[in-house]
Formats: structure tokens, sequence, C-alpha cells
């Protein structure tokens, strides 16, 4: 069955010396992964369409045997080259693939999560060096699952408490630069921590260097 969808490339990897496996997060499908044949060819009409948190309209097939589906063609439309120019913000955005393939499955539609990824690779774009914007991606996650932390009564000072309000409740678009001092971003580091201990029983892989300044 063809299946045409939007999607954002969280990785890829070699198949075989032609060929490449496209893991793709879309709103509507979830996570997939697609095998894109010939795609490493001088001639591929993939060729320029498949990179690293590039977003693209795609069509794939449904295998039938396997989770792994045929993508059919690829229409480009964000490419987000300020995270080829910057590699603490594609640290960042690593971070944010790893966060989520730990906390869904494949193939389960995800429209929240992906307007939310979407959202924070855009932001890394424009802030790179911004570790608020990490933090704010970690609190919306939990948000999302239903785990929302209670920061009425965490044990924050005032003013980190204010910071994780604002990093909750502002959306993407409103999302204004914070100036948290270094013992409030500590201590938000540390109290999310313990968050996503608690539910998921570890931190995902590259948070140390995605949450530091």
């Amino acid at each position: 069955m063809e299946h045409r969808t939007k999607g954002i490339i969280l990785r890829t990897r070699l198949l075989t010396e032609s060929s490449l496996i496209v893991h793709w997060l879309t709103p509507d499908a979830g996570r997939v992964s697609t095998v894109a044949k010939g795609a490493r060819r001088p001639k591929s009409p993939f060729s320029g369409k498949l990179d690293l948190f590039f977003t693209a309209e795609f069509t794939f097939i449904r295998s039938r045997r396997s989770d792994l589906h045929t993508l059919r063609e690829a229409s480009l439309l964000d490419n987000r080259v300020a995270l080829r120019q910057d590699i603490v913000g594609l640290q960042r955005a690593c971070y944010g693939t790893a966060f989520l393939e730990q906390v869904t499955e494949p193939d389960t539609p995800l429209p929240g999560i992906f307007e939310l990824f979407q959202g924070f690779i855009d932001e890394v774009c424009r802030r790179p060096t911004a570790p608020e914007v990490t933090l704010a991606f970690e609190i919306k996650m939990l948000d999302e699952l239903g785990l929302r932390p209670v920061l009425e009564t965490a044990a924050l000072s005032e003013g980190a408490r204010k910071i994780a309000g604002r990093l909750s409740a502002d959306t993407w678009s409103d999302f204004q630069p914070l100036k948290p001092t270094a013992a409030q971003l500590r201590e938000l580091r540390h109290f999310l921590q313990n968050c996503l201990i608690q539910h998921f029983g570890r931190v995902p892989r590259g948070r140390d260097a995605a949450v530091s300044p």
C-alpha cells in the first residue's frame, strides 16, 4: 500500500554501496524506516534530498513482512543548513532524536510530537548556543506524553521555577530569549534529569552535551 506524508529525517545509514536506510518522523505514521534504493548513485532522483534533519514530502510503499518500507519519491521542503554550520546546535538536535526514539514506538501516529520536534529543531537553528531550548523540549515532551512535572511543588528556587514555567507554557512561535543564571540552569538540568530517570529509567544518550551552556 502506497502512503504519502511529510517527515523529518532522524538518521540515515548505509544498506548497500548504493542504497540507504532512512529513518523518518512523520505526524500520521509516526517513526518509519524506509529503504532508498540507489540513493547514493550520482543520477539518483533522491540526490540532495536525504540528509539529517531534512524535511520532505515523501511517498513510500509499506512492507507486509517487516517494518522496513520502500521509499518511492521525496520532495525536499527544508534542509536546515544552519545545523551543518554549528556543531553545538547539531548535538542538541541529535539529542532530541535520541530522546524521542527512547520514549516512542515505531509506526504509531505522533502528530503532537512531530510538531514539537519540528519546532525544537527550528528553534535550535535560530539559537544553537541556548541550552534552555533543549530544556524546553524536555519539559514539553514530558507534557505531551502526559508526564508534566509538577512545577508548583518542585524543589526549585523561585527564579528557576518561573523559568521552568515559561519553558513549559510558551509555544515555539512565542518563545523568547531567556537569561537564566548559571545556578538556575544547573537547578533545571538536575530537576529534569531526575524526571527523566523517574519516568524512563535513564536519560537519553547525549544529554550532557545537549543541555550544557
